[in-house]
């Protein structure tokens, strides 16, 4: 993969992994493909890692927004661990720490 590349895939414990460049050239594709791999998916609550993503613009949090969604509409629980601390700052700005089901340790610090 190169780093422009976005992708989501799903490990064999069920959780989703997003990795790559996470921008308007790949949104619309991870989208897609996300939506698809969290009807097939039945681990509750599913787990979302970001810790791959190289870079995102609001693109990624727009992903993350959409996945929260599609697993709240199958009536299921959604972690998403692993955010970086641009996307973090990003979350924090755009006010969406209090929608996003986002993973802190035990100093409330986001993992």
């Amino acid at each position: 993969m190169t780093e422009a590349e976005g992708r989501i895939e799903q490990g064999a414990d069920g959780e989703l992994r997003l990795a790559g460049v996470l921008d308007y050239r790949t949104g619309p594709a991870l989208r897609d493909k996300g939506r698809a791999l969290i009807r097939s998916s039945t681990t509750d609550p599913l787990r979302v890692d970001c810790s791959d993503v190289a870079r995102s613009s609001s693109v990624g949090l727009s992903l993350l927004l959409a996945f929260t969604r599609d697993a709240m509409a199958q009536g299921r629980e959604i972690c998403i661990v692993g955010l970086s601390e641009e996307m973090q700052e990003l979350a924090t700005v755009s006010g969406l720490t209090e929608i996003l089901a986002l993973e802190t340790d035990t100093q409330g610090e986001f993992r």
